[in-house]
């Protein structure tokens, strides 16, 4: 067995040591965590000899897990990136407890740099310009590249409105990955016309972070459907979840000499294999006995315009079983939104009503917190 060693991330700098031993000088294993009084609580002390790296993850519906990533994976996966991008620094505005952002910090290490760490201060328009300003007075150049969440891609869009310099920056930087998360079309948009390089990515902590750019896997990463789920291939698969083995059977999955990573995701893979992802197979309910998709039911509502921060969730019925319910912070008229659903989706795709909050609670990664809203939405019934 392998010491697993707790770090303390609330200051990313202090992952940069231990995940280059845990990597490449066969050091403890790592689990970053976010800080707090008790980092090193309810931690397992070991953890299997071939597992570097440890990532804690809820999601946006709780069920807690631990993927277990080995040392080989984890490499594999920012080699896949380094090779598609090429040489270049990396900004660091992602936590460092996110595999994304520890990604970050393995695709510098295999470039022998160190990446532009924001911290101490909080992600900021402000910080971004002042951090990348920073490292040129130091006499750096070159290509940059930075990973984002949707969240801080539209807050920086919007900023970088009114704020020239932050528009040079991202004008700057070579590559934003945004994943964690859908990105809606009119954001994105909005971001490729101001001349920002987003690239849209797919992937999890199971697949050592996004692997699948603009629907298309990179090289030595497969994709197929399996029983209706988007399911992935390649070195940079995680060795499964620690101490769970009946999730790991579930999840990871032996197919034709090849193992697979079997998603929580539906998708679809054209004739040239591009994929789009639909969204979570358990968003989709049964509502007056036709299956109705939550996510098909954000995505229209968020690419009209009609509410751009749309969160739709599920409550039951007694006529119907289950209901759609929009929550948002604008105030659509319910008869239009229904008829605009009906006229891209069908009759079936109807929502129930509108819950109009102040703001749309949220994770710490950007995303919805989706039993914070269901509590709301139990509040208003």
């Amino acid at each position: 067995m392998r010491q697993l060693s707790v770090v303390d991330v609330g200051d990313p700098r202090s992952l940069w040591e231990p995940l280059s031993a845990a990597l490449f000088h066969a050091g403890p294993a790592v689990l970053p965590r976010p800080g707090g009084a008790k980092v090193s609580h309810t931690a397992p002390l070991e953890v299997p000899d071939d597992i570097a790296l440890v990532i804690e993850t809820s999601g946006t519906t709780g069920a807690p897990k631990r993927v277990a990533l080995t040392a080989e994976a984890v490499l594999a996966g920012a080699r896949i990136t380094n090779d598609a991008l090429g040489e270049g620094s990396w900004f660091l505005a992602l936590p460092a407890h996110y595999i994304a952002g520890i990604q970050v910090c393995v695709r510098a290490h295999l470039g022998g740099t160190e990446p532009l760490f924001l911290h101490p201060e909080p992600f900021s328009a402000t910080a971004v310009v002042n951090r990348v300003d920073e490292w040129e007075a130091e006499g750096n150049e070159g290509s940059i590249f930075v990973s984002l969440v949707p969240a801080q891609l539209q807050r920086l869009t919007e900023e970088a409105a009114h704020m020239p310099r932050l528009h040079e920056v991202m004008q700057r930087w070579d590559a934003i990955l945004v994943g964690g998360q859908a990105l809606r079309p009119a954001l994105a948009e909005q971001a490729r016309e101001a001349g920002y390089r987003v690239i849209r990515t797919y992937g999890s902590s199971e697949t050592a972070g996004g692997c699948v750019w603009d629907g298309v896997a990179l090289p030595g990463v497969e994709l197929r459907d399996i029983d209706g789920r988007i399911a992935l291939s390649g070195p940079m698969l995680a060795s499964g979840y620690l101490e769970d083995p009946e999730r790991t059977a579930a999840s990871f999955l032996d197919r034709e000499e090849k193992r697979w990573y079997v998603s929580d995701d539906s998708g679809e893979i054209d004739d040239a294999g591009r994929l789009s992802v639909l969204g979570r197979v358990d968003d989709v309910i049964i509502s007056g006995g036709l299956k109705v998709s939550l996510a098909s039911l954000e995505r229209v509502l968020q690419a009209r315009t009609v509410a751009t921060d749309a969160v739709v969730v599920a409550q039951p019925d007694d006529t119907w079983g289950q209901v759609p319910v929009l929550v948002t912070i604008t105030d659509p008229d319910l008869a239009e939104t229904r008829a605009l659903l009906a006229e891209a989706l069908g009759p079936h795709a109807r929502i129930s009503r509108v819950v109009q909050v102040r703001e749309i609670p949220l994770l710490s990664s950007g995303k919805p917190d989706r039993l914070a809203v269901l509590a709301l939405v139990k509040g208003r019934s």
